[in-house]
């Protein structure tokens, strides 16, 4: 029996890795002669180098930027097996993660370390730019990430604008005369884990212009040939964080659903949180899911808890299938 395993990280908590590896020890008390496939993925946040890099058997680059709030973080981009293409995550340099709960403020965060990101890959000769807008602690409209690559922002009277979110609306002119002149020749998707519009009930920043908006998810599945992967399968099992209403938007699980359903294998999604409107998943192609909380709890124990919490639910998805395998008409 072949299982495939494709979960995205549960943000602040797991990995994509350590979900595979917690959702396969659960399965494996049950199932100790499966076949396992474990293929972490990402939809464009966090995960997104890591899937990869592992998919093409590429590199981690790793340098100091300014973080969110402007403090120095250790920030990372992935480049491809082939050596033409960068991938970077927002989150790696202007993540959610890198701020504490008690400071986080999107009026006063900025993208700028996601343009030093960008520009170190563009020292390093690449033109080909994968940029995952995923889990960012940001709102600016892009306006670091330029002011890094040399783009100035004025006010009315002429004056340079700090690069964060409570500025946007203050923004009277853009210069561009020091933008660099090396983004002319690079080709730049944006990996989006949301189909979010501009404005509206479920309006977002506008991140980026020229540049090709695509769900991160179909980037990464390409990437790691989950097709391949689910043909001949008994079973596949996805999950992230959250399953809720917005997963249908473009989220990974999704995306690994509309996967196996194009070979009828049955879907499992696996969360740590089930939100409103969660019952949608199941139109597009996930048939159950589960949530790993044993109770209620301080939000702190519960990431700290995520890897036995997934396990045990795992183990408990599996001790439900075999005691279905068994029961009779």
């Amino acid at each position: 029996m072949k299982i495939v395993i494709a979960p995205d990280s549960f943000k602040e908590s797991l990995s994509a890795e350590k979900c595979c590896q917690a959702i396969k020890a659960g399965f494996s008390t049950l199932f100790p002669d499966a076949h396992y496939i474990c293929l972490p993925i990402a939809d464009g946040g966090e995960g997104t180098v890591d899937a990869m890099v592992a998919a093409t058997g590429g590199n981690i680059v790793t340098l100091e930027v300014c973080g969110p709030m402007g403090e120095k973080v250790n920030a990372f981009y992935g480049i491809t097996g082939d050596g033409k293409t960068a991938v970077i995550e927002m989150a790696a340099a202007s993540g959610l993660m890198l701020v504490a709960p008690e400071k986080r403020n999107p009026l006063l965060a900025s993208s700028f370390g996601t343009g030093e990101l960008i520009r170190h890959a563009l020292d390093n000769g690449i033109r080909h730019i994968i940029l995952g807008i995923g889990g960012s602690a940001t709102v600016d409209g892009g306006m670091g990430m330029a002011q890094a690559l040399g783009v100035r922002f004025l006010d009315a009277y002429g004056q340079v604008l700090a690069a964060n979110g409570g500025n946007l609306a203050r923004v009277a002119s853009i210069e561009m005369d020091e933008c660099d002149p090396r983004l002319a020749n690079c080709h730049i998707e944006v990996a989006c884990d949301v189909n979010n519009p501009l404005v509206g009930a479920r309006g977002a920043a506008a991140v980026f212009l020229n540049a090709d908006i695509k769900p991160g998810i179909e980037i990464v599945l390409n990437a790691v040939n989950l097709a391949q992967a689910v043909q001949g399968a008994a079973l596949v099992i996805t999950g992230e964080g959250r399953i809720d209403s917005q997963t249908a938007g473009g989220k990974a699980p999704l995306g690994v659903a509309s996967v196996a359903k194009q070979f009828n294998v049955p879907v499992i999604g696996i969360a740590g949180v089930l939100g409103d409107g969660v019952e949608v998943v199941h139109q597009y192609g996930i048939d159950a899911v589960f949530s790993i909380l044993p109770r209620l709890a301080p939000l702190a124990e519960v990431l700290a808890s995520g890897e036995t919490n997934l396990f045990n639910s795992a183990r408990n998805i599996a001790c439900a299938i075999k005691i279905g395998q068994g029961i009779k008409n």
